[in-house]
């Protein structure tokens, strides 16, 4: 390929354990901080959005979303109230199967991709419609198909493109989605209101038309920008959360004992009333629960691939400049050095003896450093939110025929680990 931000996999360096991957993405954060462009990741994005960018471009579209997500629900008041007004639908979906197995897969990436949307778009959308369905369930397909073992191999060989039928479904999706949120944008364009924007898109326009109207036309405020910057944030707004929830729920039906727990400190210092993000400092064996399915689901094994921005001098090797650099989150959250039993489901990983909450340094579920997740304060409000209401109203637990142990904790193969398909019970508490 003759883009130069875009190369074939030639040299690689995996980082491992907490100590390493702390030093890389940290404490020498600028020589680690580029974003790796492989072929696959070139042809999700071609080099426009903030995922997958690098430069000026990446840094000012990193800095309006991050201004803006907060001014449109990403602040602790705004992401709590659409919350807040999201749970109901989902518990009216779970109330629907009466107690019967049912997948928890569409419901739970509908509710939580409905938050992101909420603050990108200004609007909720409804779980039947089918645009939003679509998008939502390209996200989850794209993950398998970018995790695939063809993809890696056409990341090394990107001459293979036209004989790897995962890629040509790929950019299908690709095109579609570009297609389906360029018409999105066009309908928040015909109603913007420059005085009064209802989210992330509306606070883009205006820049674009401000600047636009000022002369500049080569801004990196253009409709490339928009459509990608969106497409980022709606993909890993709902494909991150909402597969870190469904683990959740999975290990509850897995290990009752501790689901039980959990239910008591709900309803011995809630009761019956909606939780509330305050309330996570008087539930620490809750929030314990939540880090530790986030740290032992590990659902974003490898990071986003990172490659060094200029020759650099690391424990000893020398790391030429644009080396591909994965940092391997799993080897930090399931570092036996950092954890006392790495490799099962512990919540006390994160208690002290008086059963209060302790911060983990080795805690690295959102990445570090420079290409930390933008995302990560609405993450960590959405999962607490989400799993304490669920677990007060519900009780979940396996089909029927299907004991504890049976339920597989194998995840799919994918650019993000999801569960393996399954089913589970959700009998009403109320």
């Amino acid at each position: 390929r003759s883009d130069i931000n875009c190369k074939p996999l030639s040299s690689l360096v995996v980082l491992a354990g907490y100590k390493t991957v702390k030093q890389a993405l940290v404490n020498q954060a600028e020589d680690f901080g580029d974003r790796d462009i492989t072929p696959v990741f070139y042809d999700f994005n071609q080099g426009h959005g903030i995922l997958f960018t690098n430069g000026d471009s990446w840094k000012e579209m990193r800095r309006f979303a991050l201004t803006n997500l907060r001014d449109f629900g990403m602040g602790k008041k705004g992401s709590e109230e659409k919350i807040l007004e999201e749970i109901p639908y989902l518990i009216e979906v779970l109330e629907k199967h009466e107690g019967k197995a049912f997948d928890t897969a569409q419901p739970v990436l509908y509710a939580v991709s409905n938050i992101i949307s909420a603050i990108v778009y200004g609007s909720r959308f409804e779980y039947t419609d089918p645009l939003f369905t679509g998008l939502v369930d390209r996200v989850n397909e794209n993950v398998h198909l970018i995790g695939s073992a063809s993809m890696q191999m056409y990341n090394m060989f990107p001459w293979l493109g036209p004989w790897i039928n995962n890629l040509t479904h790929l950019k299908k999706n690709v095109a579609d989605m570009k297609m389906e949120v360029t018409e999105l944008v066009r309908g928040l364009k015909e109603t913007l209101n420059p005085h009064m924007c209802r989210g992330f898109v509306d606070s883009f326009l205006v820049r674009k038309q401000t600047l636009e109207e000022s002369g500049n036309m080569d801004s990196f405020y253009h409709d490339d920008n928009l459509v990608f910057s969106v497409g980022n944030l709606f993909g890993a707004g709902t494909d991150t959360t909402g597969t870190t929830l469904r683990w959740g729920l999975l290990l509850m039906a897995k290990y009752p004992h501790i689901q039980d727990q959990v239910q008591e400190e709900i309803s011995s210092v809630i009761g019956s009333r909606q939780p509330l993000v305050e309330d996570r400092k008087n539930l620490p064996y809750t929030d314990a629960v939540i880090h530790e399915t986030q740290r032992l689901a590990s659902i974003a094994p490898m990071a986003v691939p990172h490659t060094t921005s200029r020759d650099v001098t690391f424990q000893g090797y020398f790391i030429k400049k644009g080396t591909s650099v994965i940092p391997l989150l799993t080897s930090v959250l399931q570092d036996d050095s950092e954890w006392e039993s790495p490799h099962t489901f512990n919540p006390s990983h994160f208690l002290d003896e008086q059963g209060g909450f302790v911060k983990r340094d080795a805690f690295m579920a959102f990445s570090a450093g420079r290409r930390v997740c933008l995302g990560e304060g609405l993450a960590r409000i959405e999962l607490f939110l989400f799993f304490t209401s669920l677990l007060q109203r519900f009780r979940f637990s396996p089909p029927p025929e299907v004991t504890e142990d049976d339920l597989d904790l194998t995840p799919l193969p994918g650019f993000t680990l999801h569960p393996s398909p399954h089913q589970l019970c959700a009998v009403s508490r109320v």
